[in-house]
């Protein structure tokens, strides 16, 4: 199987205000990627992207406005929502609010195993939870009859990620994964996706906002925003060799142990996200450093530049000399 998943031209529109003065927010714009069997994909960007809600469409918690989502040759649709728990999985960014405090964690796997009939009896469903969990660097002894509580945030998260392993899935989904756990342990979850990724050939839709994490950690990347991919291939091209402008100061944002960095100059908002979603053309021109006239009316194409995907003006006549000259050669 060549994809896994296939999102096409992915669209959601939110309606804001009240019934005399509703506005429309574009919150994904016509997003589409594909993912393969075994790949780490990666989606980026500060918060209100447009990330998120496209996640919670793939797994059916939204209804697209339109477009559409494919998975193992399957068409999501009105009638077909059970297919995402079949193969697809969930792990959400704050693993206490995963789980009740007043329930022991192991009752929430006994419940899944009982639910998708994964064990004939209470020791084989034992065997399977202990195997899931050790898969996360964890034991059944660990965590048998614990409360949420008695875990630290990277455990409980390694927690979550084994009970989503329960019912084997071909793609796990995890929404910024480790943005609620200490810098220290991180990359032991971070580390724990890519043995998925390599020992078990799971795909991982990974969702950050956290560029470091992304670049250790994906295949490939596509950056959002204000609902737009605006780049898109291999995450050494898109975050060493970044073209997007919006790309360019995201990097640059990255905290340095300098406080004088440019972090606090180059990120700091100079339009609501309000008003950056309903902006006419690129959603991203009253920030950009290299805004020229078009980019302020016209929407910028999707340009394939050196095998990446650019949502750019500045690309534009780059990409049309290209091919002119490959017109000639051919002639």
């Amino acid at each position: 199987m060549e994809r896994l998943l296939e999102v096409d031209q992915l669209t959601k529109v939110f309606s804001l205000g009240s019934i005399t003065s509703k506005i429309k927010i574009t919150a994904t714009d016509n997003v589409t990627f594909d993912m393969k069997p075994g790949e780490i994909f990666t989606l980026a960007g500060e918060s209100g992207c447009g990330k998120t809600t496209t996640a919670k469409m793939v797994l059916g918690f939204e209804e697209p406005t339109s477009g559409t989502i494919m998975h193992q040759g399957k068409v999501q649709g009105n009638n077909e929502k059970v297919w995402f728990t079949e193969g697809v999985q969930a792990i959400f960014q704050d693993p206490f609010s995963t789980f009740n405090p007043l329930r022991t964690v192991d009752r929430y796997f006994f419940e899944t195993v009982d639910n998708f009939g994964l064990a004939d009896n209470k020791k084989d469903a034992i065997r399977l939870i202990d195997e899931k969990l050790r898969a996360v660097g964890l034991t059944y002894e660990e965590f048998a009859g614990k409360y949420p509580s008695e875990f630290s945030g990277g455990q409980l998260q390694r927690v979550s990620i084994a009970r989503a392993l329960l019912t084997d899935p071909t793609l796990l989904i995890a929404d910024e994964p480790v943005s609620m756990v200490d810098a220290s342990l991180r990359m032991s979850i971070v580390n724990l996706f890519k043995k998925l990724r390599d020992e078990f050939g799971m795909s991982v839709l990974y969702i950050t906002h956290d560029l470091a994490t992304a670049y250790y950690v994906s295949d490939r990347i596509a950056v959002m925003f204000r609902g737009n991919i605006i780049e898109m291939g291999s995450v050494e091209q898109v975050l060493m060799e970044p073209k997007h402008p919006y790309t360019q100061l995201l990097r640059e944002s990255i905290p340095e142990a300098d406080p004088d960095s440019r972090w606090k100059e180059k990120v700091n908002l100079s339009e609501t996200e309000e008003q950056e979603y309903l902006r006419t053309g690129c959603r991203f021109a009253g920030r950009c450093p290299e805004v020229m006239d078009i980019c302020k009316g016209v929407v910028p194409p999707d340009l394939l530049v050196n095998g990446v995907l650019v949502k750019c003006h500045l690309y534009q006549e780059q990409t049309a000399d290209r091919q002119l000259v490959d017109v000639e050669m051919q002639s």
